[in-house]
């Protein structure tokens, strides 16, 4: 299965990631956590995403492809795979799609979560994570035992900078503008399916297990 997340910040889409991914036993591609890694490793890619990165610049579209292009070629996504946070605007998707193609793995689905702005502001104002190891958690839907400290390690929690809700306003802008016209791009396809996300994450994850359910029926006949 091949299947692709779209949503913007604040919508879940990480924990549903790592949930399906967990389920199906395919990879998860995150573009942030496949970008670090293709740098450490010092992969082609990672070399020139390395450049842009240290110049404090914007890797642009055509290394992020490459990027993609060494993971999804690789043994490891034969199974399947789950692409989050990448594609981000109709150019790369454009691009995407072309080496799909060249890879004869097209996308199967387009899983958009859509939820309200001002439930995405509460929820990513109110997110705290863990600099030790990574642990998330929310003041509100998920606190820690002891305020600000993190139940697994001890570590002091913290509060990302683009998470302050002065900036989330501008992020969600940011997504309306780039990202959320692939909506209608996938939809065009035939490949989309919006799920309400507004509600606790076990039940969005068993909207997306039935809607693959659904598709998969609809494959077998």
């Amino acid at each position: 299965m091949r299947i692709l997340f779209l949503g913007p910040p604040g919508s879940g889409k990480g924990t549903q990631c790592k949930k399906l991914a967990d389920k199906l036993k395919i990879v998860h591609l995150s573009s942030g956590d496949l970008l670090r890694a293709v740098v450490a490793a010092g992969t082609p890619a990672g070399l020139a995403a390395k450049q842009f990165m240290d110049a404090g610049n914007l890797v642009p579209d055509d290394v992020l492809i490459a990027m993609f292009g060494e993971k999804l070629s690789s043994p490891e996504s034969a199974p399947g795979f789950i692409l989050d946070g990448f594609p981000r605007n109709l150019k790369q998707a454009e691009s995407l799609d072309a080496l799909l193609a060249e890879l004869k793995t097209p996308l199967d689905v387009v899983f958009n979560l859509q939820i309200a702005d001002d439930l995405l502001s509460e929820r990513i104002t109110g997110r705290r994570s863990c600099p030790k190891c990574g642990a998330v958690y929310h003041v509100n839907f998920h606190p820690p035992k002891q305020d600000n400290i993190c139940d697994a390690c001890g570590g002091t929690l913290t509060q990302r900078s683009d998470d302050k809700a002065e900036l989330v306003k501008a992020r969600l802008d940011t997504y309306r503008k780039q990202t959320a016209p692939l909506i209608e791009y996938y939809d065009g396809q035939r490949k989309l399916q919006t799920i309400a996300a507004n509600g606790e994450p076990d039940d969005i994850f068993e909207k997306i297990l039935a809607e693959l359910k659904v598709l998969e029926n609809s494959h077998s006949k």
